[in-house]
Order: C-alpha cells, then sequence, then structure tokens
C-alpha cells in the first residue's frame, strides 16, 4: 500500500516553527487501528486524513494515542496540501467531518480562511486537581465540549505556568487551555493535552472556537464585529 504523506507546519511563515501536522491522502478510509499507528509514528500533535467524498472530502484527526474531535491547524495542514500539492482549483474546501461536522477553508490570496463552528460553553467550580496540576489557581474555569478553559490575571501568569503533566492527565477533559488579556495582543493562551498525548501544543486552532466564545463579548463591546487578536503565550527565555 502506497499513501501520499505531507507533514506541514501550520500557523507560520517560516520553516520549524508554528505547529507541525501530518496529512494523509487517500482514496477511501483506512482501518482506524491502521490510521492510530500511522498517527503513532509521525509523533505528531495530530495526523489528519483526507479521503475524497461527494464535492467535498472526509477528515478526521488522531493524536499518538487517540483520535480526536476536532484539529484546528491539521485542518489548515490539509487545506494547505489540497490547494498548493493537490491541484484544487475551487478556492473553496468543504471537509466533512463524523465528530465536528461541515468545516469550510476557503482560499483569499495567500491566506487560508477557516470556518469552524461555535463552542459551547458553561461556568463551573474548578475540578479537582485542577489547581494543583497547574501550579496556581485559575480566576474563573469554564467548560466547553471536550475541553476545559481557565481564566487567569496576566500574561506573566500564563507564560510562568509549569503544569504537573501527569496530574493534569487526571483532569477529565481533551485539553485544557489557559488565557488572559495580552500585552500587546487582545488575548493570549496556551493549551495542555497530556491526557490525549500532546503535553503542550505550540499552536492549538480548535482552542479558538473556544476562546473566541469565551472573549467576544468581553473585548467586542458594542461593537460585535470587532476582531479580537490572540497570540501563544510564550513561556520566558530559559525556562524548563
Amino acid at each position: 500500500m502506497k499513501l501520499r504523506l505531507y507533514q506541514v507546519d501550520a500557523f507560520t511563515d517560516r520553516l520549524f516553527s508554528g505547529n507541525p501536522a501530518g496529512v494523509v491522502l487517500s482514496d477511501g478510509w483506512l482501518p482506524d487501528r491502521l490510521m492510530q499507528a500511522i498517527a503513532a509514528e509521525n509523533n505528531l500533535s495530530e495526523t489528519a486524513f483526507v479521503v475524497p467524498e461527494g464535492q467535498g472530502f472526509g477528515l478526521r484527526w488522531f493524536t499518538p494515542v487517540t483520535e480526536v474531535d476536532l484539529c484546528g491547524h491539521a485542518t489548515l495542514a490539509s487545506a494547505h496540501v489540497l490547494f498548493n500539492h493537490e491541484g484544487r482549483s475551487s478556492d473553496r474546501i468543504d471537509f466533512l467531518s463524523p465528530r465536528s461536522g461541515t468545516l469550510t477553508a476557503m482560499r483569499q490570496g495567500e491566506a487560508i480562511v477557516l470556518d469552524f463552528p461555535a463552542d459551547r460553553l458553561r461556568e463551573q467550580p474548578a475540578p479537582p486537581g485542577l489547581a494543583r496540576a497547574l501550579g496556581r489557581r485559575p480566576l474563573e474555569t469554564w467548560r466547553g465540549r471536550t475541553d476545559l478553559l481557565c481564566l487567569f490575571g496576566t500574561q506573566s501568569d500564563i507564560a510562568g505556568l509549569r503544569p504537573d503533566m501527569g496530574l493534569l492527565a487526571k483532569v477529565r477533559a481533551r485539553g485544557v487551555m489557559v488565557t488572559a488579556k495580552g500585552d500587546q495582543t487582545d488575548i493570549v493562551s496556551r493549551f495542555f493535552g497530556p491526557r490525549v498525548g500532546v503535553p503542550e501544543d505550540p499552536v492549538t486552532g480548535s482552542a479558538h472556537t473556544t476562546l473566541a466564545v469565551f472573549w467576544a463579548p468581553r473585548e467586542a463591546g458594542p461593537d460585535p464585529q470587532k476582531e479580537i487578536i490572540a497570540q501563544l503565550a510564550i513561556r520566558p527565555p530559559g525556562s524548563a
């Protein structure tokens, strides 16, 4: 069996930066165990599997240890491959996800714009062990469909976190995102997913379906169309 496999650095214009994703193209769905084995061997935060379906493409995502419901950077990587390396002439791609529905990628000049479903959030008390796992108690804790969102006071709080990944893996969520208002951008965040085999994801597209819902009413004010600029909060130089 021969498969077309790409590795794409998403969310960057520089080599060896951003968030690398695997993209596997095949004419039909491979067995689940084989897709999981390929993702484990790639050992990237996610590997996307893409197959033709009608006028669009079926799309599934696997971490090294499990299948996940949604992945932004691997969807962006898949669209880039189809637009730039597989001869897709249309400026629109509809991806059909069995877990997240239809996801649209649109080519606009040199950019690719993704249309993803908004998350649903509810505030809740911090789960047992969360504060200890993060090393600091969040100001607020919210649960989305698959992830937890933890609000902190400052960008320095976010950059300074040193989570205990063993303890964090016991928290019942696909991932835990931490966020605060940014110093030079509207918001900053980091995303931890040790429960699904991704200790810290470099840049997480799917987390922004949650972050946008959380921050939009706080940042937009009277302008619901206000653009919110988000940034990954990099840890200080020399940190482990």
